[in-house]
């Protein structure tokens, strides 16, 4: 069989010919702005989620920390206390005084820091209710081990 003869810039088969050029679509500057405008909006509209996204995520890694704070001044508080009563006294007012007021702020802080969390969540919209969600009903099993 012989093959179809070609030109350059066409398709010759059976038949039909037809160019690269009759494929493209040709709009106006009037029709293809309203088209960037949407590429515009969307992709704002996804930066801004990015960075909320990112800015969230400051906020927990801050929380998380000041959380682990608290616990280490905690701990500090309690090893003062047992040295003290291991001794057979009482733990130094002043100790206290420190030991406690470092506990208090970074407590303040986790909290402060958990509550900006919660505000933040409450502003986001709920997603939609036909949203796929990660449950196990829903969710793919692995392939079978062989």
């Amino acid at each position: 069989m012989k093959a179809p003869a070609r030109r350059a810039g066409a398709f010759r088969l059976q038949g039909i010919q037809a160019s690269p050029a009759a494929h493209q679509i040709h709009l106006s500057p009037e029709s293809a702005m309203p088209i960037w405008d949407k590429l515009r909006t969307e992709l704002d509209r996804a930066g801004r989620a990015a960075q909320q996204a990112i800015d969230e995520g400051r906020v927990r890694l801050d929380a998380f920390r000041a959380r682990q704070l608290a616990d280490r001044a905690a701990q500090a508080l309690g090893y003062a206390v047992y040295r003290a009563r291991l001794g057979g006294g009482d733990i130094d007012p002043d100790a206290y005084t420190r030991l406690s007021a470092t506990l208090a702020g970074h407590e303040a802080e986790a909290a402060r820091l958990e509550g900006k969390l919660r505000e933040s969540a409450a502003d986001r919209p709920a997603p939609p209710a036909d949203a796929p969600t990660a449950t196990p009903e829903n969710a793919t099993e692995p392939p079978p081990a062989i």
